[in-house]
């Protein structure tokens, strides 16, 4: 069958990704080279492991490396059920406009711009008329205003629940076309046995959008050192949190950008990504024995 129309249609996909992730591949080299600005990637000094060997023996290795993973895992075992458990929730609801609206207000978050939501936490938080510290004050909970972002202790607590916030409506979308693909045969078979309505929901739907939930839990561990960028920068900028809040992101950043240790921080992003591609290639093996995989 003549299907050059379709492969036509995935040309300019296929040319996009080739410039835009393959062709900046070559710049990894710069992981194994004393980078010079002037002198290029190519004629730059080849420096071997170096770079690697710095990183692993830095000060601040264990701290960005426990930082990330803390809340990698916090993201993970918070973050990634969090819209599984909305959707199940949704399902259930038989008022069509209160499901409306629950929806809508709960994907709205997503579209939001970090910047944004870094401001409106800040002023929520606010010691200075932030409306969580008034709360506290009037039910008698604290005697004076509290600043949360300016207190290790908190940053871990605010940075996932922020997260939870702005992702879990959109996060629910995939979830319940799922749901909505159950055969309703199930469930009234289910009813007919005597079944309630939390039976059909752990014996049907649960078991129904498995494959779903697998492969997305397959991207979710691959990401697992993906601790957060935007939202970490934005809501950790308080120096005096910088021990539980600085990652292997914001690490490179600073490294790589603001010192301007180029082959340094490809060194780290490089370590990153062969990490994050072994535990992919993991969860996608541990994941096939359970019937469902990407490859």
């Amino acid at each position: 069958m003549n299907q050059w129309e379709l492969q036509l249609m995935v040309i300019p996909a296929i040319i996009f990704i080739f410039i835009f992730s393959y062709i900046p591949m070559y710049g990894i080299i710069m992981a194994f080279k004393d980078y010079n600005i002037f002198k290029g990637i190519a004629e730059s000094p080849w420096a071997g492991w170096k770079h690697f060997n710095m990183f692993f023996t830095a000060p601040e290795f264990s701290q960005v490396m426990r930082n990330t993973l803390v809340i990698s895992f916090l993201k993970f075992f918070i973050g990634f059920p969090a819209p599984i458990i909305l959707a199940l929730m949704l399902n259930e609801v038989r008022h069509m406009f209160f499901k409306r609206v629950v929806q809508t207000v709960s994907y709205l978050p997503h579209f939001i711009s970090w910047v944004i939501v870094a401001g409106f936490v800040g002023s929520l938080l606010s010691t200075d008329n932030g409306s969580l510290n008034i709360a506290l004050e009037k039910v008698g909970a604290i005697d004076e205003p509290i600043s949360f972002l300016s207190i290790p202790k908190y940053f871990w607590a605010i940075l996932v629940t922020t997260n939870v916030w702005k992702e879990i409506g959109f996060g629910s979308i995939v979830y319940l076309a799922a749901i909505a693909g159950v055969d309703q045969q199930l469930y009234e078979a289910a009813a007919l046995d005597g079944a309630s309505r939390f039976k059909q929901i752990y014996l049907i739907t649960i078991p129904s959008i498995l494959p779903v939930i697998l492969i997305f839990m397959i991207l979710a561990i691959g990401n697992l050192l993906n601790a957060g960028f935007e939202d970490i920068l934005l809501l950790g900028s308080n120096p005096v949190v910088r021990d539980v809040a600085d990652v292997l992101d914001t690490y490179v950043y600073r490294r790589g950008i603001q010192h301007s240790l180029f082959s340094y921080a490809t060194a780290v992003g490089l370590f990153k990504a062969i990490i994050s591609v072994a535990l992919l290639t993991m969860a996608n093996l541990l994941s096939r024995r359970a019937g469902s995989s990407l490859w």
